[in-house]
């Protein structure tokens, strides 16, 4: 039987965008977001640049007949949508590969907060740049766990009829992805393995679940996926201390 609170879940981001407004969180949601926003724009021009190139390639081998030339507006939209598509999940890999030794104090400094200790950043830097290595792991971790997973899923969504569970099961497993993701830096900062965290989440699915759903949601979204890190990173602290604590 599933465990947890579903609807609780739900409000967990919902607090950390509160959080991200605190004086005392907000130049380690600063620092971050100003390097998410120079990657997007780095990965946009890019990519943009990149299917300039793709569309002039695939016009070239058309016939040259004016109504045919005409329809490039249909290739860029076509295009534009699998940049988004490509910005949405490969930015918010990239992201937390750069920002997690940030994200890790960020969650570190939100569990004070809500606990009421008092917060000390003394050798906060020095603290954050030994952590690096630790950190990068981690998420290396996350991505070894969630790519086996989706290519299991890919393959599911091959086989007729059970392709069409594929769809649910793609949601449910981006939500999970999304809880294990940010839950794992308040996690990270108690010392709990990976493997440990799985098992935790797994206690109270539901509420990992419901935490993991909107933040899998505003990942989607260009411009919100660059707020929601943070927020997440805040609400997954919440979400710690209310249910995880250890």
């Amino acid at each position: 039987m599933l465990k947890g609170n579903f609807f609780q879940g739900l409000g967990y981001l919902g607090e950390g965008f509160r959080l991200i407004r605190q004086p005392g969180l907000r130049l380690f949601v600063i620092i971050p977001l100003i390097i998410n926003i120079l990657l997007f724009g780095l990965l946009f021009y890019f990519l943009a640049e990149l299917f300039a190139a793709m569309i002039a390639a695939a016009m070239s081998w058309l016939p040259d007949w004016a109504w045919l030339q005409a329809l490039d507006w249909l290739f860029w939209l076509i295009y534009g949508v699998v940049i988004l598509l490509m910005l949405a999940y490969g930015f918010v890999i990239v992201a937390n590969l750069i920002g997690s030794p940030f994200y890790g104090y960020l969650a570190e400094l939100t569990e004070k907060h809500l606990t009421g200790q008092e917060i000390n950043t003394d050798d906060s830097w020095g603290q954050i740049i030994r952590d690096i290595p630790r950190a990068l792991w981690r998420e290396v971790q996350k991505i070894l766990y969630y790519l086996p997973r989706a290519i299991g899923l890919s393959i599911i969504g091959l086989i007729p009829v059970v392709n069409l569970a594929a769809a649910v099961l793609w949601f449910l497993f981006n939500s999970w992805m999304m809880a294990l993701q940010y839950v794992d830096y308040p996690a990270d900062n108690h010392r709990v393995s990976f493997p440990e965290l799985r098992r935790t989440l797994a206690a109270s699915r539901l509420s990992a679940l419901g935490f993991g759903l909107p933040v899998a949601l505003a990942a989607m979204v260009p411009v919100l996926n660059l707020i929601v890190v943070p927020a997440a990173v805040c609400g997954a602290a919440a979400f710690w201390v209310r249910e995880n604590r250890t």
